[in-house]
C-alpha cells in the first residue's frame, strides 16, 4: 500500500537523522577572515567548535556546533560594538577532518548617542570624581565599546570606594541598543551618600604582641577626623611591610560601626619567626671557596630593635659583620643602624685587614627616594706582595691609615618590577670626603653616581642600558687605602675582564698583574636580552670603560649569556671576551638574584 506524501517526509528525515548520527567526523581547522586580530581572538575563544577542535563528533554534533558558530560569532562582536554584522558559516565536503571558515563582515558600529553619567549628592562635588567623569568613555558619537564603558563605571565605583563614600550605590545602570539607528544610548548614575573621615585605629597583634603599640601608633601619619582615603591605609601597610615584624598585615575599616562620621579601623598583624638563619656556598676565583653564615633577629625586644650578625668565609678573604638596628620615625620612616665591620684578605698579591664602625640614619624621601647619611671610622693596614720582591721571607712592608669621616647616599628606584623590570629607572649618588688632621690622614672627597635604565621591547625582548662614573678629589691615591679606591672589570662591571683587572696595575713577583685602584672611574654597558618563552632567554652585551689616575685607558668587552627566570629570581650566565689584551681570554660569571 502507498503510504500517504506526508509520512513519506516524515520517514526520509528520521532516516537521514540516524545516518547523520551514526558518521562521525573530526573537527579540522578554524579559519576566521574579515576582523582585526583582536576581534577574531574574541570570536575564537567563544567559539564551541574551537573546544571541538580535533575532537570525532557525530553529523548531529557537527551540524549543531556549526549552527551555533554564527549566533556566538554575533554575540562576540558585540562588545566591540558591532551589532549587526553579516556572517557566512561554511564547512568543507572533503573526505576527512572537517574545516570551517568564517567569513565576517562586521558592518557599521553602534555609536553613543544618548549619554546621561552623573554622580548624586556630595561626592558630585569631588574634585577627583569629577575628573574621572569627564575621562569617562564612550563619549557620544564614539564606538560603544563595552570594554571601555566597562572599565570607566568599574574607576568611578572604586574611586567612591577609595575616598570615603561607603554609602555610594546606583541610581540607575542602563544602557538601551538601537540597532536600528545604531545607536546606544547610556543612562549611569550614582548616589554617593556621605563622606567618611578616619576612625580610631587599633593594633592587634596576635597570638602574643611582639612590639609596643606607641611605637606602631607613630607610623599613623593622620590625625582621627581627617578625610578617609584608602591611600592612608596603603601606605601604612607599607611601612608595617618595611619593618618585617610581621609575616601577615590585615587592615580593615568598618564603616558599618562608624560612629557619626569616623569610620573605626582595626589592623591585625600575626609576628613573623623571630630569628632567621641563612647558610650557603660561595666561589671566586680570587677569594677561593667559601661557606656564609647568617642570623637576622627581626625583633630583640619590645621596642622593635633588630641584630643581624653574617660570616663570609672564603679560603683568601674573610668579613664579619655586625649590626644592630632602631627604628626611626622622627623624621622619614628609617632606622638608626650601628654597624661594625672586620675583613681580612690574604691573596697571592694582597695582604689586608680592616676594620669599620658605621653609624647611620636611613629614611624614605618619597615612594622612589631613600636616603641614607652616615658617619665612617676606618682603620686599615695593608702590604703588596710585590713590594717584598722576590724573596719570599721578605717581612710585608705594612702601609696603615686612619680616617673618619661623614658619608651621604641616596638612590631612587622608579621600576614596574623590582625582580624582574621591564620598564624602570634606578640610580644611587654617593658623597664622601675627610679632613687631614680632623679624623682622617689625608683629605678627600668623592663622589660616584650610578644608572641603570630598563626597557621592555615587545613581549620577550629587554634592552639594558647601565652606566658608571666615580671621582676622587685628593692629592696622590696612595695616600688613600685600597678600600676607598675605584676599580673596574668583572660582573656588573666591565665583562671580558676579571675581577678588578682594569685600571692601574702593578707586576708581582709571580710575573701576574695586580691591580693598584684609581681616583677615578667610568663604565658603561648595553645588554639585549630575547626569551623565548616565559622562562629562558639569551643575551647579547658590549661593556666598556676604565678606572684611572689621570687619563683614562679604556678597555671593551663583549659577550653573550643565558637567562632563566627562576622561582627566587632572575639567574645569569655570561661568557665574554675582552677586547684589550685581557689576561684571559673567556671570562664566565654567574649571579643569582634581583634586578633591583
Amino acid at each position: 500500500m502507498r503510504l500517504p506524501p506526508r509520512v513519506s517526509v516524515a520517514f526520509v528525515a528520521v532516516s537521514l537523522s540516524i545516518g547523520g548520527a551514526a558518521h562521525a567526523a573530526e573537527v579540522g581547522t578554524i579559519q576566521i577572515r574579515g576582523l582585526n586580530e583582536e576581534m577574531a581572538e574574541n570570536v575564537r575563544s567563544a567559539l564551541s567548535l574551537v573546544e571541538a577542535q580535533g575532537l570525532e563528533v557525530s553529523g548531529r554534533r557537527m551540524a549543531y556546533l556549526v549552527r551555533e558558530a554564527d549566533d556566538e560569532t554575533r554575540e562576540a562582536l558585540e562588545p566591540f560594538g558591532y551589532y549587526s554584522p553579516t556572517i557566512e558559516v561554511e564547512r568543507s565536503r572533503n573526505e576527512g577532518p572537517v574545516d570551517v571558515t568564517i567569513d565576517v563582515d562586521p558592518g557599521a558600529p553602534v555609536r553613543v548617542r544618548g549619554f546621561n553619567v552623573a554622580i548624586e549628592g556630595e561626592g558630585g562635588r569631588d574634585r577627583y570624581l569629577a575628573n574621572d567623569l569627564e575621562d569617562f568613555l564612550p563619549r557620544p558619537g564614539d564606538v560603544f565599546d563595552h570594554r571601555l564603558y566597562e572599565a570607566s563605571k568599574t574607576t568611578i565605583s572604586r574611586r567612591l570606594a577609595v575616598r570615603g563614600y561607603f554609602d555610594a550605590d546606583f541610581a540607575s545602570r542602563r544602557v538601551e541598543v538601537t540597532r536600528a539607528d545604531e545607536a546606544a544610548d547610556i543612562d549611569l548614575s550614582w548616589t554617593s551618600g556621605q563622606r567618611y573621615d578616619m576612625g580610631p585605629l587599633a593594633f592587634d597583634q596576635t597570638p602574643d604582641p611582639v612590639v609596643r603599640e606607641e611605637l606602631l601608633q607613630k607610623l599613623v601619619y593622620w590625625d582621627t577626623g581627617s578625610y578617609y582615603h584608602k591611600g592612608k591605609l596603603d601606605r601604612l601597610r607599607e611601612s608595617l611591610a618595611r619593618l618585617d615584624y610581621f609575616a601577615a598585615i590585615d587592615i580593615q575599616p568598618h564603616p558599618e560601626e562608624a560612629q557619626g562620621n569616623d569610620v573605626p579601623i582595626t589592623v591585625t598583624l600575626t609576628p613573623a619567626k623571630r630569628d632567621v638563619y641563612t647558610a650557603g656556598l660561595s666561589y671566586g676565583t680570587d677569594s677561593g671557596a667559601g661557606v656564609r653564615l647568617g642570623w637576622d633577629r627581626r625583633y630583640v625586644n619590645d621596642r622593635g630593635h633588630k641584630a643581624l650578625a653574617q660570616l663570609d668565609y672564603a679560603e683568601r678573604r674573610k668579613t664579619l659583620t655586625l649590626q644592630y638596628r632602631i627604628p626611626a620615625f622622627a623624621w622619614l620612616d628609617g632606622w638608626y643602624t650601628i654597624s661594625a665591620q672586620a675583613a681580612d684578605e690574604q691573596t697571592d698579591f694582597m695582604d689586608s685587614r680592616r676594620i669599620e664602625l658605621v653609624g647611620s640614619r636611613s629614611g624614605e624621601i618619597n615612594d622612589h627616594l631613600t636616603a641614607v647619611a652616615s658617619m665612617h671610622a676606618l682603620r686599615e693596614r695593608w702590604a703588596y706582595v710585590a713590594d717584598n720582591g722576590d724573596d719570599p721571607d721578605a717581612l710585608p712592608d705594612y702601609r696603615y691609615a686612619t680616617f673618619t669621616y661623614p658619608s651621604l647616599r641616596a638612590e631612587y628606584i622608579d621600576a614596574d618590577d623590582l625582580v624582574f623590570p621591564r620598564d624602570g629607572l634606578a640610580g644611587t649618588l654617593m658623597l664622601r670626603g675627610g679632613v687631614e688632621g680632623v679624623g682622617s690622614d689625608a683629605s678627600f672627597a668623592q663622589t660616584r653616581a650610578t644608572a641603570r635604565w630598563y626597557r621592555g621591547l615587545g613581549e620577550r625582548d629587554r634592552l639594558i642600558v647601565r652606566g658608571e662614573l666615580g671621582h676622587t678629589f685628593s692629592g696622590d691615591v696612595i695616600d688613600l687605602p685600597p678600600s676607598l679606591r675605584f676599580f673596574a672589570g668583572g660582573d656588573r662591571s666591565i665583562r671580558g675582564y676579571g675581577w678588578r683587572e682594569v685600571g692601574p696595575r702593578v707586576e708581582g713577583a709571580d710575573g701576574r698583574l695586580y691591580a693598584l685602584g684609581a681616583k677615578n672611574v667610568a663604565t658603561a654597558s648595553v645588554e639585549y636580552e630575547h626569551y623565548f618563552n616565559d622562562s629562558w632567554g639569551a643575551a647579547l652585551f658590549v661593556d666598556s670603560g676604565s678606572a684611572f689616575n689621570d687619563s683614562p685607558d679604556w678597555r671593551t668587552g663583549v659577550g653573550v649569556g643565558a637567562r632563566w627566570l627562576s622561582p627566587v629570581g632572575p639567574v645569569r650566565v655570561d661568557v665574554a671576551h675582552g677586547l684589550d689584551n685581557p689576561d684571559s681570554s673567556f671570562e664566565l660569571y654567574l649571579s643569582v638574584g634581583a634586578d633591583l
